[in-house]
């Protein structure tokens, strides 16, 4: 959960300077792909974490 939250949070601070810097708008391009990745890692640890090893 660490590591998602970290994510997000950096996510959220590289679009914001994307948006507030002129010229830097890749900033917020690359906060959105890094907020998606955080999204995706979320996911794939929930899906893992759900099964169980039946014997």
């Amino acid at each position: 959960m660490k590591v998602f939250l970290i994510l997000v949070i950096v996510a959220m601070v590289l679009g914001i300077i994307g948006v507030a810097a002129e010229g830097m708008l890749y900033l917020l391009f690359i906060g959105i792909l890094l907020f998606v990745a955080a999204l995706v890692h979320l996911g794939m640890r929930g899906r893992r974490a759900g099964r169980r090893h039946i014997r």
